[in-house]
């Protein structure tokens, strides 16, 4: 909050993305974000399920509204001084609508969003029993998408979730319609192979964006090996979130088995830590500073 943001957040993520392969860990809040950025990230992916799950413990079925995810959104870009991409779900309805999405996501200062083809209230991406939009429909929401942006640089990142439910094909069809209607970026969700990935990279023009979530159809790829299948971005949107609810998870259940937090004491983060993280003596030296601008001036 003390520190500007990116004049141009997209251009940013744009420069890193020709550099080589972009790692943009998730978050889900602001704290998570900022962790990220002091553990040497250079971008962050702003998950729809992580701040679906974390805010509302429910499931990410398009239960948060636009206004919700563009003010989480808003928290996260003053946290950090890096580009964030967030999750648009469906674009929060349609046409219009998505226009509306474009504008608040980026008065919030986000980097891009991506918006996928589902038929709203989607689905995880992972999970069967998805329905698609037509493909002349998405065009026209990316089309929609791009108009709306104030900065050009601003990405629209396309994510088709037609493998899990028409084939590798029709994934691929969708993909190379999406970027004639303007897509900056694709996202195929649901990949089931090395191989899929890499007829996707053969086929499909531009810059791609892979999902690498756990516990998912996808299997454990590493950053080096989607480097090799040239993908330009790498989102892990889920798995700081895995890994809280299972510290926070065993730590009520020893909390509340041995009546006291003394066991796991080494396994936090101490106040001095948490106060660096957040900056607390920069908000204590402007505190100061403005103070003393203050008896100053009136004297």
């Amino acid at each position: 909050m003390l520190r500007r943001r990116l004049d141009s957040p997209g251009s940013v993520l744009r420069e890193l993305a020709r550099d080589g392969t972009v790692v943009l860990p998730g978050a889900y809040d602001a704290i998570t974000a900022r962790l990220a950025e002091a553990s040497g990230a250079k971008a962050i992916y702003l998950s729809g399920a992580g701040v679906t799950n974390s805010m509302t413990a429910c499931p990410d079925i398009a239960v948060i509204t636009l206004d919700e995810m563009a003010r989480h959104a808003a928290y996260v870009s003053d946290a950090v001084t890096l580009p964030v991409l967030a999750d648009a779900d469906t674009g929060f309805g349609e046409v219009v609508n998505v226009i509306r999405t474009v504008r608040e996501y980026e008065r919030a200062g986000l980097a891009g969003l991506h918006i996928e083809d589902q038929v709203s209230p989607k689905r995880c991406g992972h999970l069967d029993g998805k329905e698609l939009i037509s493909k002349q429909a998405m065009c026209e929401k990316i089309r929609a998408a791009c108009s709306a942006r104030h900065d050009p640089a601003f990405l629209v990142v396309a994510r088709t979730d037609a493998r899990g439910v028409n084939g590798l094909d029709d994934a691929i069809d969708r993909a190379q319609a999406y970027v004639q209607a303007g897509a900056d970026a694709i996202f195929p969700e649901g990949l089931e192979s090395q191989d899929e990935f890499r007829a996707f990279r053969e086929a499909v023009p531009g810059l791609l964006l892979a999902n690498m979530t756990e516990f998912g159809k996808t299997p454990l790829i590493s950053v080096s090996e989607f480097e090799a299948l040239r993908y330009n971005l790498v989102i892990f949107p889920m798995t700081a979130f895995r890994v809280m609810m299972k510290a926070v998870g065993e730590a009520y259940e020893t909390l509340l088995r041995e009546g006291t937090q003394a066991g796991i004491l080494n396994k936090m983060r101490t106040r001095a830590e948490l106060y660096d993280l957040i900056r607390y003596p920069e908000y204590m030296d402007l505190d100061q500073r403005l103070s003393y601008e203050t008896k100053t001036g009136n004297d």
